[in-house]
């Protein structure tokens, strides 16, 4: 009856209050992230350690770590936070992945959304690092001018250093 679909719903509704990850899909925690299944509800976690896994698993020729992707209008201790919290997963996920190399290569993603400061300790911290590679992830910026803008002062700063020795 329509009835008892109202009071199921309320039933849920009242449930999902009660739920840590409230309506969010994703709910993310030093230990990794909490994702909701939009097919059945239920909650799995991924790990630096088990999103290294699962690609060894399916043979990729590169692993890519897990990472956050803070939004472009994160307020900047939020993207601070974030981009350690990212720093301290990619490392986790480089020394899951020099356990058992398997011919497969890894790059780190360098973040700090649009902020030339972050960016520039992001990539500074992970190229001390001995990733195979490097991917530009997080907020690339709010439309194709400031993307534009925030490679043009990026992607020279690859070229300093040691860094070109990467392949």
């Amino acid at each position: 009856s329509s009835k008892g679909e109202l009071k199921r719903a309320k039933k849920r509704q009242s449930d999902s209050k009660n739920d840590t990850m409230g309506k969010d899909p994703v709910k993310v925690t030093e230990e990794g992230a909490i994702f909701r299944s939009y097919r059945d509800g239920k909650k799995f976690l991924l790990t630096p350690e088990s999103t290294v896994q699962a690609q060894k698993k399916i043979g990729a020729d590169i692993i890519i770590p897990l990472d956050e992707l803070p939004g472009y209008y994160t307020d900047r201790q939020n993207l601070v936070e974030s981009v350690a919290r990212t720093h301290r997963w990619e490392a986790r996920s480089l020394k899951e992945h020099l356990e058992n190399v398997q011919q497969q290569a890894m790059y780190c993603v360098v973040h700090g959304g649009v902020d030339r400061e972050l960016r520039t300790k992001s990539l500074d911290y992970l190229s001390s690092l001995p990733f195979d590679g490097f991917g530009i992830g997080g907020s690339l910026g709010n439309g194709r001018d400031e993307l534009k803008d925030l490679l043009s002062w990026l992607m020279p700063m690859f070229e300093l250093n040691d860094r070109s020795r990467k392949p």
